[in-house]
């Protein structure tokens, strides 16, 4: 009687304990299962879809498992003792034939959802019909520089945009690797020097949507956050036009100065040089060509001498 009671108790805790995981994920506010735009929705139905698959497979084998240790165990002397039993026809098949069919749903899953969210891939035009947000994005130690190419200004750890309208972003570092993510709004991908990546996302609500660095990239790295703030068009209108007479102007010397390590407040740039972003992409190129030159005219091979190249001598126009 009293192991019926104690198996009925563990049970019961179990339960408790699902009962409050579950109670905790509805409840709480979790940026991955609480989607804000298209993309980040897709993908959270993949999760979602995955992890139930899995559950055919993980809670037997956590039921098996519990049930073995219960069962079998040294003060159990009605467990039936079979030495010579290593082999059942219809366990096998069973055992075998389910994780086969759902490694092969699953990959179905992947290979379709692996093209259908891959993230240089446009907003479809039937989401939405309003004319792309180009943002280009540059990772910096340890803060992110966001420019608007169309409007002319750039931003400081925080951009906005309209809501419903395809944002595209052209992503670069002028720092070590980095990764971009706006948790809410979809997929990350990295920031590299000397390339350009893609990411299209969209947000079908307003609001404010923390964004962070997803890759760890020095000392000033968990600094490296951002908002971003989902907003109607005319509100986003008025956005740009209140960007427009700030009296911060991206020159060739602020620029060099934000590139500097170190952590930065929320800035908004009235002006920015439409280049910009290009020649942030050329300035390793350039460092290297100009290395190569002096290496071949000095005939030195240690190009660890050559002084740094800074925006300065990009021919930026100010």
């Amino acid at each position: 009687m009293k192991k019926k009671i104690s198996f009925a108790v563990l049970v019961i805790v179990v339960a408790a304990i699902v009962a409050v995981a579950v109670r905790y994920l509805f409840g709480a506010h979790i940026a991955l299962l609480d989607p804000a735009g298209l993309i980040a929705q897709k993908e959270r139905n993949i999760l979602v879809l995955a992890t139930v698959l899995s559950m055919i497979i993980i809670i037997p084998v956590f039921v098996l498992t519990a049930f073995i240790a219960w069962n079998y165990r040294e003060g159990n002397t009605k467990a039936k003792h079979n030495p010579n039993w290593d082999y059942k026809p219809i366990v096998d098949v069973i055992w075998w034939t389910v994780p086969s069919i759902l490694i092969i749903v699953i990959s179905v899953i992947i290979w379709n959802s692996t093209h259908e969210l891959d993230p240089y891939k446009p907003i479809d035009s039937n989401v939405s019909s309003a004319k792309p947000l180009v943002i280009q994005v540059v990772a910096m130690d340890w803060k992110w520089l966001f420019i608007y190419p169309q409007q002319g200004i750039a931003t400081v750890n925080y951009f906005e945009f309209p809501q419903n309208t395809p944002v595209d972003f052209e992503i670069t570092s002028d720092a070590p690797m980095n990764s971009f993510w706006i948790p809410e709004l979809g997929s990350q991908i990295y920031a590299m020097p000397s390339m350009s990546t893609e990411l299209h996302l969209i947000s079908s609500s307003t609001g404010t949507f923390p964004g962070l660095s997803a890759n760890i990239s020095g000392q000033g790295f968990s600094s490296m956050t951002f908002n971003a703030e989902s907003m109607s068009q005319t509100d986003f209108n008025s956005w740009v036009q209140t960007a427009r007479q700030s009296p911060n102007q991206l020159t060739v010397e602020e620029y060099n100065a934000l590139a500097q390590p170190g952590t930065s407040t929320p800035l908004t740039y009235s002006w920015s040089d439409a280049n910009l972003y290009d020649k942030v992409l050329m300035k390793d190129m350039m460092q290297a060509n100009a290395v190569a030159t002096d290496t071949s005219e000095t005939g030195d091979n240690n190009a660890s001498n050559m002084p740094g190249m800074d925006m300065g001598s990009m021919n930026m126009t100010q």
